[in-house]
């Protein structure tokens, strides 16, 4: 905010904000800024708003609905084969009618369960679902994201064990690997990363870093680069070290892989878009969190439990509520303010119309066409895999001698969506790598022809 906004501000007459310009100044006395400009010093100059937005007049109801249309026809229905952690999976038709209406559309934080039962039923609906998916005791009301879950279990980990960092796999998405770092350096607790040797955890690597101070190992599987993890090589490493052992996981990926319960894990966090939610070009999503018992009131956000009442019918309540709106500041587990509960109400729908034999068939066809696309794509055209001894679920890598954005916006002309590139989320990475992922909403003529598109570049 530039000095023309902080002039602005003094001179707003905005009947339902009380404060006059006298109280402004006292606060800001109080807490020692000597104008706003102090508040937001924080902020790069250059992200700053430097004039009045370029808004448009004021206009009627008919007058906004005719621009909406004709921004919506703009719109290009694209064929996704695009990864890297949002996936066009199958939406029942029956979600949207569900997640509609009002009562769970405009519901908020249901502090009253008198009057909240639907709400609380389906939040401890969704509940029992992510236990019974994850082979998991206890799972939470959801988080605000995977990268949210993910950090979240990280802090949890380090208050558990009083030990003060946490080992993450370079295999882990890199933008949960920020927020994570991120969460680290405000708790505080260190983030070591574990390297990676073709695409997949260096086992040697982890075993150097595993010592006395480390309070979790995490693990994404299948991990960002769409591979399978050695996963029974880490449980009883990392156990027998007195430390939690932390896997991300894709939901659809349990229709065919091991569980995190299986595999030994402490605490199971993924991002839940795959289950009924869509794309929404990134949001918004859900965080899925599951531990083991011991960590009830230790993970964050909130629990919606079962009871009866005084006649004994079944009822539901918030059973658990850790965070410091409700607790002790300092002994809240985090500042957690809201649990996703449309997003989870459309997971807990999507797994219910699946059933398990729907999710273990959504988990084949996803295993069998990506493999028939990438086999298709390494025998046909030039354009190779980037890990070809590694083993991979529904995505993987691809990579060849041209640079991946240029293919990637080529491709876009023609409604094919891929990506995305690996350079895009670091300096200096991979430029001529990208992402590919195939779900069982692709077709064999829509696999065909991105092959035939990447035919063009010989």
């Amino acid at each position: 905010m530039d000095k023309f906004i902080s002039d602005q501000i003094w001179d707003l007459n905005i009947p339902f904000i009380p404060h006059t310009k006298e109280d402004i100044r006292v606060m800001l006395e109080t807490i020692g800024a000597s104008d706003i400009e102090d508040l937001l010093a924080g902020i790069p100059s250059a992200v700053r708003l430097k004039e009045p937005l370029n808004l448009p007049l004021r206009m009627s109801e008919l007058e906004v609905i005719d621009e909406l249309r004709r921004l919506a026809d703009m719109n290009r229905v694209m064929t996704c084969f695009a990864g890297g952690g949002v996936y066009d999976h199958f939406r029942p038709a029956a979600l949207d009618a569900i997640i509609s209406r009002p009562e769970f559309y405009t519901a908020y934080t249901p502090y009253q369960p008198e009057v909240s039962q639907g709400t609380l039923q389906a939040i401890w609906e969704y509940q029992s679902l992510i236990c019974e998916l994850t082979d998991m005791e206890v799972a939470n009301a959801s988080l605000y994201c995977g990268g949210t879950a993910l950090a979240e279990a990280a802090a949890l980990s380090v208050r558990y064990t009083k030990r003060g960092k946490v080992l993450a796999a370079a295999t882990i998405h890199p933008n949960h690997l920020q927020i994570l770092r991120t969460y680290g350096a405000a708790f505080p607790f260190d983030v070591e990363i574990i390297p990676a040797e073709n695409g997949v955890i260096d086992l040697k690597k982890l075993k150097v870093l595993l010592d006395n101070d480390t309070a979790a190992v995490m693990i994404q599987h299948p991990n960002f680069f769409g591979l399978l993890e050695e996963m029974g090589e880490f449980e009883e490493m990392i156990h027998h070290n007195e430390s939690l052992f932390i896997i991300s996981f894709d939901p659809i990926s349990l229709g065919l892989l091991k569980s995190p319960g299986e595999y030994g894990a402490d605490i199971a966090v993924a991002e839940g878009q795959t289950l009924g939610n869509a794309m929404n070009y990134g949001g918004p999503y859900l965080g899925v969190m599951a531990a083991k018992q011991k960590f009830v009131r230790k993970i964050p956000g909130r629990l919606v439990g079962q009871t009866t009442d005084t006649n004994g019918r079944r009822g539901y309540m918030l059973a658990l509520q850790t965070r410091e709106q409700h607790i002790r500041r300092e002994g809240a587990t985090s500042n957690i303010c809201t649990n996703q509960a449309l997003c989870a109400l459309a997971a807990a729908g999507e797994l219910c119309f699946l059933g398990k034999s729907g999710i273990v068939e959504m988990a084949e066809q996803s295993l069998q066409k990506a493999h028939y696309l990438a086999e298709k794509i390494v025998d046909e055209t030039n354009f190779k895999l980037k890990c070809p001894d590694g083993y991979f679920f529904k995505e993987f890598l691809i990579t060849s001698k041209y640079k991946a954005k240029p293919v990637i916006d080529k491709l876009a002309e023609k409604k094919l969506l891929l990506g995305p590139s690996l350079g895009r989320f670091k300096p200096g990475a991979d430029e001529y790598s990208f992402l590919m992922a195939v779900t069982e909403s692709r077709t064999k003529r829509e696999m065909d022809w991105v092959v035939e598109e990447l035919k063009q570049f010989d």
